[in-house]
């Protein structure tokens, strides 16, 4: 499967669970500050310690980005669906150029797909169909 191909396991921690955000159903712009949060806050942990209460997709993306324009209404629908389940994120690289190095996205989109069980995180990149999104999430985010 090509797709496997472009996925990457990177280990972490045990969940924080600390965040009271609830899965809205809307895609969520996240800020640095945000991220670390809602996310991960590498400033205080060497290790990777997820600190949301649901599993989480984060899209890094950029306006300009044709690709990126493609996955929008995806996600869109897709947080629709899942809503009370995950929560879908979004960060906009060329604003939050500090989280674009320090998680080396040097191709966009890319995807994080972040459970909360203490498994390893999911990283893809490019544009994907529905259907991939929905088996990660699915495999990946909800197992």
């Amino acid at each position: 499967m090509a797709v496997m191909m472009l996925i990457t396991h990177f280990l972490f921690g045990q969940s924080g669970n600390n965040s009271k955000e609830n899965s809205s159903g809307e895609v969520v712009v996240l800020t640095k500050k945000d991220f670390l949060e809602k996310v991960y806050n590498y400033e205080k942990n060497r290790d990777f310690i997820y600190e949301g209460n649901l599993p989480c997709l984060i899209d890094f993306y950029a306006d300009w980005c044709p690709p990126c324009k493609v996955v929008e209404p995806i996600l869109k629908d897709l947080a629709k669906e899942y809503k009370g389940k995950i929560i879908i994120y979004k960060v906009n690289i060329d604003n939050e150029k500090e989280l674009k190095t320090f998680f080396r996205i040097n191709s966009i989109p890319t995807y994080f797909f972040i459970p909360t069980n203490g498994d390893k995180y999911v990283t893809a990149m490019g544009s994907q169909p529905r259907a991939i999104f929905v088996k990660m999430i699915e495999e990946i985010l909800l197992k």
